[in-house]
Formats: structure tokens, C-alpha cells, sequence
């Protein structure tokens, strides 16, 4: 792609301003739970430019509107301003929070995931304010927290705030199209045994020998699968015993995490009860064996001092081929010389929320490769960050401009 043939619908976008509100973003650290510096910086930016109003909610979201002059439709476009950490900055060629331009690459912690499309919609969607006296709606931009620790629970406040039509994810896509993701659960399985001196086991139940026996009958439940999303993974992740260190002593007690990818139509009992009918085969035949799975429940602080909670499952969504959003969004995109794919994320995103949840029909699109997040040198293509500003004014022109 080059920028050079693509052509914003509205005006052209600052690429200088865009560029450098990127490197800002980047040199402010924003790990989860952290993001203060980030949502103060996109508040005063977005009320320079021009925003009709721009605030930070409770659990510290920054969100802003343009607000149009003639009645319409709610458009948000949302990304989240948490990043992961660093723990590894001494395998990365630049310094993580430098925010380093080099050979049409933007180094640095948050550049892919997902600070720069951030930056793209506020500067992408700025000149709209100049014609918002033929915009018919409202656009609005959050900036969420704590999405990789919880993904799409801060957007519900901004939902419930904005009360939006439809949504535009930002998340990573490559400049393509995404109309669904697979979903997300957290589930741990617990075998509960009887403690015994490991000289004398016979007396106690060992549970890992347990959890044995039960993560093979789990590795053979069948796949769950859809056309479109593809398989329903359940995937072991990490394992723990009680006591541990366990010296000399029979573990009574052994956990297990499952990362399950859902799928449309998949609720928290639906992708428990194969694995309950697994425990339950296995206590028919020795009743001695005792076992319990569930859905992760957790908390988490943000920076504002307030609480999110709840369950760690998060829905698969699927927006229909045929759905005037994405008509509406693919025919946008390629009037300014875009040639989006229309496909589906790879990862769970913020639209388990909107459109998970909340059923409020949501598309993907944003700059980055889906696989540049989280890694050592993470970057992204000046070029596509332009385009993704070019996009996003583009789809927003698209539905609100008369």
C-alpha cells in the first residue's frame, strides 16, 4: 500500500500531528491499571483540536464526541490505552518508550496494540469538525483501560454512557475488514484430594495423579466448530498443587487454567458441561474422585481507584456479510483507495462487549499486523498508520456526512 493514491473523503489528515501524537502515546507508559498519563494526554489533545467535549469517566476511560448538527446515528470508535509490560528491554533494539522513527517504522511498547490507531482515529476524525454542520449524528472516540487483563468490561461503561448504534474496534487488522472474532473463557478445574506424608501415601489421595486422569479425558472431548471463526480451542495453560512447595507431603489439591476460544452461540454453561460430564464419568467409576470446573471470576483496580469485576468469559460475535455497516464501511474504505479484505480477528477484542453482550453491531479495523503486539521491537508502518486515519474519517464521513 501507498499512502500517495489514498484520498481522505473530508480533508487531509495532519500526518505530521498524527505522527507525533503517536511518539507521544508511546513515550507516556500505560501498563494496565496505569493509564493516567495516556488518558490526560488524549483529553487535552482531543479538547485542543476542537472536540465538542471530552471527559474521563469513572474507571478512567477518555472519551470524546463530535457532535453534529443534524439528528443521526451514534458511531464509536474505540481502542484500548492499556499495554502490556516490557519484561524483556534488553532484547529490543530501541528503547521501548522512545517512541523511535525509523526507515517508515514507529518503535515502541504500544505501537501495534494498539496506541497508533488511537492516535489515527483522533486525527483521522479531527477534521470532521469543521463540517459538523452537515454531520447527522455523533462521533465518539474512547480510549478504554484495563483491556488486556479484561477485556471489553471498561467499554461497558462507555457504553452505557455513549449508548452508540454501531462500533468500530481498532484493534490491529492489517487495514482489513473484521466482521467477528472467536470469544474468550477462563476455566479452572480443581481435583480435591486427601493429604498424606509422602512416605505413606497410600493413606492420602494424591489430586495431581487425579488431574491426570482428567486432562486426558479433556484432551479427548470432541471440538466445537464454526465455518467462519474455525475451532472452539481449549488449551491447558498453566497447573499448580497444594501444598507447593509440597515437602514430603501428598498434594491434596490441584488447579488448572483452560484458555477456551468460544464461538457464536457458546455461553459459560455450554463450554463447562462437557468437561463437568467428563468429572462425573470419572467419579461413577471411582466415587472416591472429586473434581469442580467453573468460569474465572476477577477483579481489577484502575487507576481512578475504582473496581472492575466479573467473569472471565468474554462472547464470540459475527456481524453478517450482507449488514449495511460493513457494505457501508467496505465501500468507504475502498473509495479512498483502499482494497480492504473482509475476514475476522484472530483475538479476542473489546467487541465481545459491544457486540457480544451488548449486541450492537460492530466492525474491526485499525493499522498493525495482528501479529506485532506483545513482541520485542514492536512497531508499525508509518504508512499504515496514515491509512488507517484516511479510514476511519472515511467510514465516519460515510454514515454521518449530508
Amino acid at each position: 500500500m501507498s499512502t500517495n493514491r489514498l484520498k481522505a473523503p473530508v480533508t487531509s489528515i495532519d500526518e505530521q500531528a498524527l505522527v507525533l501524537l503517536c511518539q507521544q502515546l508511546i513515550q507516556t507508559p500505560s501498563y494496565t491499571g496505569q493509564e493516567k498519563g495516556v488518558a490526560s494526554l488524549l483529553k487535552d489533545t482531543m479538547l485542543g483540536l476542537g472536540f465538542d467535549r471530552v471527559w474521563i469517566d469513572a474507571v478512567g476511560n477518555v472519551i470524546g464526541e463530535i457532535k453534529g448538527a443534524l439528528p443521526g446515528p451514534r458511531i464509536l470508535f474505540d481502542g484500548h490505552i492499556d499495554t502490556v509490560e516490557v519484561s524483556d528491554e534488553d532484547k529490543w533494539s530501541v528503547a521501548p518508550f522512545a517512541g523511535e522513527l525509523r526507515n517508515g517504522h514507529l518503535y515502541g511498547r504500544g505501537a501495534t496494540d494498539m496506541k497508533c490507531a488511537i492516535g489515527a482515529m483522533v486525527q483521522g476524525l479531527a477534521p470532521l469538525i469543521a463540517v459538523k454542520n452537515t454531520l447527522a449524528g455523533s462521533i465518539f472516540i474512547s480510549g478504554t483501560v484495563c483491556e488486556e487483563t479484561f477485556e471489553g468490561i471498561a467499554l461497558g461503561t462507555v457504553i452505557e454512557a455513549v449508548q452508540p448504534d454501531c462500533v468500530v474496534i481498532g484493534e490491529a487488522s492489517g487495514l482489513s475488514l473484521k466482521r467477528g472474532q472467536r470469544g474468550r473463557a477462563e476455566i479452572a478445574v480443581t481435583t480435591l484430594g486427601k493429604a498424606a506424608h509422602s512416605s505413606n501415601p497410600a493413606v492420602g489421595k494424591n489430586a495431581v495423579y487425579m488431574m491426570m486422569q482428567l486432562i486426558e479425558k479433556i484432551r479427548n472431548l470432541p471440538v466445537s466448530h464454526d465455518s467462519f471463526l474455525g475451532d472452539g480451542i481449549l488449551e491447558l495453560t498453566d497447573i499448580i498443587s497444594t501444598p507447593y512447595p509440597g515437602a514430603s507431603v501428598v498434594p491434596h489439591r490441584c488447579r488448572i487454567t483452560f484458555d477456551r476460544r468460544t464461538l457464536v452461540g457458546e455461553a459459560e454453561d455450554t463450554v463447562l458441561a462437557p468437561i463437568r460430564q467428563a468429572i462425573a464419568e470419572l467419579t461413577a467409576g471411582d466415587p472416591s474422585f472429586a473434581a469442580e470446573a467453573e468460569i474465572v471470576s476477577a477483579s481489577q483496580e484502575c487507576y481512578t481507584g475504582a473496581v472492575l469485576s466479573g467473569s472471565r468469559f468474554f462472547p464470540a460475535w459475527v456481524l453478517e456479510e450482507t449488514h449495511p455497516l460493513v457494505d457501508g464501511a467496505l465501500a468507504a474504505l475502498r473509495q479512498t483507495g483502499l482494497d480492504p479484505a473482509l475476514t475476522k480477528y484472530s483475538f479476542c477484542t473489546n467487541g465481545s462487549t459491544s457486540a457480544g453482550v451488548h449486541h450492537i453491531p460492530t466492525i474491526g479495523f485499525g493499522p498493525g499486523r495482528e501479529d506485532g503486539a506483545h513482541v520485542v521491537d514492536e512497531n508499525i508502518e508509518v504508512e499504515q498508520l496514515i491509512g488507517a486515519a484516511i479510514g476511519y474519517q472515511a467510514i465516519a464521513a460515510k454514515f454521518l456526512l449530508k
